[in-house]
């Protein structure tokens, strides 16, 4: 199919042409001719996995999502992909042998978050293109940004390179889970597999593709991210025994104790009175940052703008009126318990005078270094019992520990470079306050260094009309095919 180039795409390129040649010490004009040519290509293969949400929570195409990023896999020029089986979700293991001396491991994930339709003004399976402004052509859909857009993007620098005639400049192992939106309950069985485990110990690292431009042109290169916790507390009549067994009328609160006040008077106990400080007796204690970190913390607030995070987050206030810096190192230092939803007795339009026989809590509980995740659950669940709370139930539905690399490993120094080349002075971060199951990578027995890169933008993660840019009219920000040549210098840098 021949396309006419938007001035768009022109500059997105114009963009890279001058730093190509100090990022590899070659010419990339072929592949960014390639890349250019197989545009809508790219967009078409990203349209068509968003219209494929595999959605854990909802056990929602499965096996067919997995199948679906094997054959995405195959597609690109990987030799063998293969789904794996877990007790959960299943996930993909593919590797691509280029005969390069270097080795480089990939983290996919091929779920996304549930979504409710009346929430979004374009159809969140559609992925329809829309204008947006200071933004360009956006695609819109669930997992365009989180984490299809990154992905797919990666997946087209494949294409593109080998589209060129040229050898890929190293190899790769792909491990893609099906779970990331629930916690990752079982990747440690898909990377501790021995042919698996095997693989990545060939690896130099491991990176998750990203799209990591803010709208004004800040890159963040994160050295890590928090772990997570999730769970629900359940409070039921049944297993209380007290309050009903089964809804009934409000009335008779007059005689009966409820579960959702038993829930409610439990979850006080877990935080200080604002919410903010846990309370948790014997929760594990996290390190403080060191020097290092409060250096990078220091400087990224100089760089990054105060009023801009405000606006996307909504926001009028840190917690404690803390000023910008010292916001962003409780951020970068403190655990938190968090409050996802309360589900408990009608929730529908009006009243419906009745006392719920059970109410849930859904709780996340983030981690930072030196906290574990076995840790915090054994430490939560022995404060309840200790007040009389024993009989909550704690279902533990995913999570793992907090992850770090450090910023001298190969794989963030190529990063560094990569983004200097284009012109780019990143803004170094401890961890990402999110989570990501990287700790699998980090921990023994891999100990491999681990992270995320990826130039373009997106935002709405887990939100309504969550979109990543296709066509760039923001000149901070790479579109589509910026984006994939990001991964194509990165390639080339890391194979030095």
């Amino acid at each position: 199919m021949v396309r006419r180039l938007s001035l768009v795409v022109l500059s997105a390129f114009a963009f890279f042409s001058a730093h190509a040649a100090l990022a590899a010490g070659a010419d990339f004009s072929d592949v960014k001719r390639e890349i250019a040519r197989r545009h809508d290509e790219a967009v078409k293969r990203l349209q068509d996995w968003i219209a494929l949400p595999s959605i854990a929570a909802e056990n929602r195409n499965y096996p067919a999502g997995a199948e679906f990023m094997a054959q995405l896999a195959r597609d690109a020029g990987f030799q063998q992909a293969a789904v794996l089986t877990t007790d959960g979700k299943p996930g993909v293991f593919a590797t691509l042998d280029a005969g390069a001396p270097k080795t480089v491991g990939l983290y996919f994930m091929y779920d996304v978050k549930q979504f409710d339709p009346s929430e979004w003004t374009s159809p969140p399976l559609e992925a329809r293109l829309v204008d947006r402004p200071n933004l360009g052509r956006v695609i819109v859909g669930r997992g365009a940004v989180n984490q299809k857009g990154p992905e797919s993007a990666f997946l087209a620098a494949l294409h593109a390179i080998r589209g060129a005639g040229r050898k890929l400049p190293v190899n790769l192992v792909l491990v893609a889970e099906g779970e990331e939106e629930i916690g990752s309950p079982h990747i440690g069985q898909l990377v501790h597999r021995p042919e698996v485990e095997a693989a990545l110990r060939k690896c130099i690292g491991v990176f998750m593709p990203a799209a990591s431009q803010d709208l004004d042109g800040v890159v963040t290169v994160s050295l890590g991210a928090k772990g997570v916790v999730e769970l629900e507390l359940v409070s039921s009549g049944e297993k209380w025994g007290r309050g009903p067994a089964k809804d009934v009328h409000s009335s008779l609160k007059a005689m009966l104790d409820s579960p959702a006040w038993h829930l409610i008077k439990a979850l006080d106990t877990l935080v200080s009175d604002d919410g903010n400080t846990i309370l948790i007796e014997n929760y594990p204690k996290p390190r403080p940052l060191s020097a290092d970190e409060t250096s990078m913390i220091a400087e990224a607030s100089k760089r990054r703008s105060e009023a801009q995070s405000m606006k996307q987050l909504g926001a009028q206030h840190w917690i404690d009126d803390l000023p910008w810096q010292q916001a962003n190192e409780r951020l970068e230092s403190q655990p938190t318990v968090n409050i996802e939803g309360l589900v408990g007795g009608y929730t529908g339009p009006g009243g419906k005078t009745i006392l719920p026989h059970r109410a849930v809590a859904k709780i996340d509980m983030r981690l930072v270094p030196d906290m574990k995740m076995n840790e915090a659950v054994a430490a939560l669940k022995a404060h309840l019992a200790k007040r009389g709370f024993g009989d909550i139930e704690i279902n533990v539905t995913g999570g793992y520990d907090p992850t770090s690399t450090s910023s001298t490993a190969q794989l963030i120094q190529s990063q560094i470079a990569v983004l200097k080349h284009a012109g780019i002075d990143p803004v170094l971060w401890p961890r990402n306050a999110g989570s990501y199951p990287g700790y699998v990578f980090t921990n023994p027995p891999l100990s491999l260094a681990s992270g995320h890169f990826g130039l373009g933008h997106g935002s709405g993660a887990h939100a309504p009309d969550e979109y990543y840019v296709i066509d760039s009219t923001n000149p901070n920000v790479q579109g589509l095919d910026g984006a994939v040549f990001s991964f194509v210098e990165y390639l080339y840098e890391l194979a030095k």
